[in-house]
């Protein structure tokens, strides 16, 4: 557990294991919905979530939203929820990831 406020209140394992998810999930949506090769794809999870090092201010942050929800912005802009109802919410598929 973290012992100051600058700091994660997860472990570095955790952490880095909350990163790999997070990146392999948006590298799944940005192949699946956004057309990109699975290169691509994996560049564009790495690009997305980089690693922040132990003490970094807000490390971690990015993981508030889901990375359905950074990747659609990314494919379909801020109004995707509007413009896009059909993704607004992870599908099946996607939940099946873990």
């Amino acid at each position: 557990m973290a012992g100051s406020e600058d700091e994660t209140v997860w472990g570095e394992e955790e952490y880095v294991a909350c990163l790999r998810d997070e990146r392999r999930n948006f590298a799944w949506v940005m192949q699946r919905y956004g057309g990109l090769t699975s290169a691509e794809a994996e560049e564009a999870g790495l690009e997305r979530y980089p690693y922040e090092p132990s003490g970094t201010p807000f490390r971690g942050l990015i993981f508030h939203d889901e990375a359905w929800h950074w990747a659609m912005l990314r494919i379909y802009g801020d109004r995707y929820t509007v413009d896009h109802p059909e993704v607004a919410h992870p599908s099946a598929e996607y939940e099946a990831l873990g």
